[in-house]
């Protein structure tokens, strides 16, 4: 399901591109921060109504509701914003003696929208990886270059179940009640990058 504020993010990202030829040469590796997602009511309360647990797998953390993944590497254009930036740790929802993990996230905007895919696995054996929440951005990314140091952040980015994740924990679960476009929560990613030639 692609909804009009995806679409409406992706066409932010494309005029950003087009109006900052500044930005037009580069593709910069990315070396630490993290992204925060600040957790849903809807989602936290669905998986309460169904006796499911959240707990963090390390690295990352769950403090309340919010919950961050460090950033150990990936790749930006920082003319065409495409690129994918890794996390390590995950999630782990559990009820009873069944736990799905999902993990190794990778925040993907190579494709015809952005994306966020992770690595799902149950009671520790893997099933594959996934294309878990469709990502739209509300404001543009801001990128701060220095001499060779710079910062990526993109703020205030919606998160929301795809088709096939909906599916996924629906048929491990037993239930029906996960379905495509519920809000999982709202993204702040902040990362540096490096720029060995600048």
């Amino acid at each position: 399901m692609r909804t009009p504020a995806l679409i409406g993010g992706l066409l932010l990202v494309s005029s950003l591109a087009i109006a900052s030829p500044v930005f037009a040469a580069p593709t910069v590796s990315t070396v630490g921060g993290d992204t925060r997602v600040e957790l849903s009511p809807v989602f936290t309360g669905a998986l309460g109504s169904l006796g499911v647990a959240a707990a963090p797998s390390y690295p990352a953390r769950l403090r309340g509701a919010t919950a961050s993944f460090p950033i150990p590497t990936g790749e930006i254009d920082l003319g065409s914003l495409k690129g994918e930036i890794a996390h390590a740790g995950g999630l782990d929802l559990s009820a009873g003696a069944l736990r799905v993990n999902l993990g190794s996230f990778v925040i993907d905007t190579t494709g015809e929208t952005p994306v966020l895919t992770g690595l799902v696995k149950v009671n520790d054996s893997v099933v594959g990886r996934l294309p878990l929440f469709d990502l739209a951005l509300s404001s543009a990314p801001v990128v701060k270059r220095t001499t060779r140091i710079g910062q990526l952040r993109v703020n205030d980015v919606a998160l929301t179940l795809t088709d096939e994740a909906a599916a996924a924990l629906n048929g491990v679960f037993g239930v029906t009640a996960f379905t495509a476009g519920i809000p999982i929560g709202t993204a702040h990613v902040s990362t540096r990058f490096y720029e060995p030639d600048r």
